[in-house]
């Protein structure tokens, strides 16, 4: 990932901020020799420790073929990405020249956590792991325990492994073309708010806070 000095994190704060909000992310673990990189769509909770970076907690099917992988070789990437928009050429033609002289764009926010697998078979550990990955969703409860050797959910126990994820490291971009004249982002930010369609909103929100920070 291309990270532009425009574009990147103003500071720690700002991903972490970003990160507490999400919970939704594709994790790309090298494939088998000859192969390209298996890709998993996933929840996950993110916990901020322990550790530098902090960890995220998931869990997946035992057949899962992931597993095979991720013995073989731990080091992965869990990549999140939101308040993404396609910006239309026009809205971008610099002052005085055509407005089909534009260029076409897209604006949007990406995590990438470099992270250490470590696979948890315990069930007494797996049934913690997964009572705190719950417990992140369904704050408000209403769904028991996991407990092994207990119903509901303690004969199921062995039938998935979860998956703590040690970050490493992170890389960041809140890609809102930080580096446009402000005539142009003013003009993008009114068009967002103008279309209002599926995350222009979002996006235009980080535009401006960006734009205040500098």
């Amino acid at each position: 990932m291309l990270i532009h000095p425009w574009d990147a994190a103003h500071g720690e704060g700002e991903w972490r901020d970003w990160l507490s909000r999400h919970d939704f992310g594709q994790l790309a673990v090298n494939g088998p020799a000859g192969e390209p990189p298996w890709v998993q769509p996933m929840h996950f909770r993110y916990d901020p420790e322990p550790g530098p970076y902090g960890r995220a907690l998931t869990h997946l099917a035992r057949p899962n073929p992931l597993w095979r992988a991720l013995e073989a070789n731990p080091t992965v990437l869990l990549s999140v990405v939101d308040d993404y928009v396609y910006v239309p050429g026009h809205w971008t033609a610099p002052e005085g020249a055509p407005s089909e002289h534009g260029t076409p764009t897209s604006y949007y926010a990406a995590v990438q956590l470099r992270c250490t697998a470590r696979l948890v078979d315990d069930p007494a550990e797996k049934a913690a792991l997964l009572n705190r990955q719950v417990a992140h969703f369904q704050p408000e409860g209403g769904t028991a325990q996991v407990a092994p050797g207990e119903a509901p959910f303690g004969r199921m126990l062995s039938g998935i492994r979860v998956l703590s994820l040690e970050v490493t490291d992170v890389r960041a971009k809140f890609k809102y073309a930080g580096n446009k004249p402000q005539e142009i982002q003013e003009r993008v930010s009114e068009r967002l708010a103008e279309r209002a369609g599926p995350g222009d909103l979002s996006a235009r929100a980080h535009q401006q806070r960006r734009r205040t920070r500098g």
